[in-house]
């Protein structure tokens, strides 16, 4: 799971940086709404942490603008503002939790494990999909039961349609989230990659959205899937 964590306190922000990577998260930490946005324009991002005192504005502007062009990017605000009018701010601006500062880094670990099961299904060690398995801590991979060996790249791949099932992903944003600098710049990578991947899993998972990416649908469709 990638997270952006918005945060401009220093021993803060490196604090939760750390216990979140200690769990096996990948962490883009940033301190102001300029860097954020350029991130999350960016795109491959699963989760945001959100600051609201910010040093270059209210950390609501940019939770507004993500409810307007990401919808289901899950939110989880970390604020000192701790009045109950805050909170309902924050809500109804489109978070999907708050948690006030001063805080424990046991709570908020459990607090985005939580969101990321609503989310993703996603408890951050393991996703399960129609019978595909994948064991974050381990990097093990399953279908129906018996185990699957992938390539680091094809590895990411597959992470990434998991945690958006449902959701097309852009070929831009495998390209770049998922595969090396060179291979990404290859022209058929990303498709060798991907054919090798459906070989490996099995038919039935992987569809091709042709002209835009690629999709897990989390319900089988009927008859052969398209390539």
């Amino acid at each position: 799971m990638k997270i952006l964590l918005i945060e401009d306190d220093l021993d803060l922000g490196n604090g939760v940086r750390i216990a979140l990577a200690d769990q096996g998260m990948e962490v883009v930490w940033t301190r102001q709404l300029e860097d954020a946005a350029r991130h999350l324009d960016a795109g491959g991002c699963d989760l945001v942490l959100l600051d609201l005192g910010l040093p270059d504005g209210d950390g609501i502007s940019l939770l507004s603008r993500l409810r307007r062009e990401r919808r289901d990017l899950p939110v989880l605000i970390l604020s000192a503002r701790d009045a109950l009018s805050d909170r309902l701010r924050g809500l109804d601006s489109g978070a999907d939790d708050y948690l006030v500062k001063p805080f424990e880094l046991a709570e908020l670990l459990s607090r985005v494990r939580a969101l990321a099961r609503r989310s993703y299904g996603f408890d951050g060690e393991t996703l399960e999909l129609r019978g595909l398995e994948i064991h974050a801590p381990t990097r093990r991979v399953t279908a129906g039961g018996k185990p699957v060996e992938l390539t680091a790249s094809e590895y990411e791949l597959l992470k990434m349609l998991m945690m958006r099932a449902d959701r097309v992903v852009t070929r831009r944003m495998l390209e770049e989230q998922a595969l090396p600098g060179s291979q990404a710049n290859a022209s058929n990578s990303l498709d060798v990659h991907m054919a090798n991947l459906r070989r490996k899993i099995g038919e039935g998972y992987v569809r091709t959205v042709r002209g835009v990416g690629y999709v897990i649908d989390a319900r089988a469709a009927s008859g052969k899937e398209r390539t």
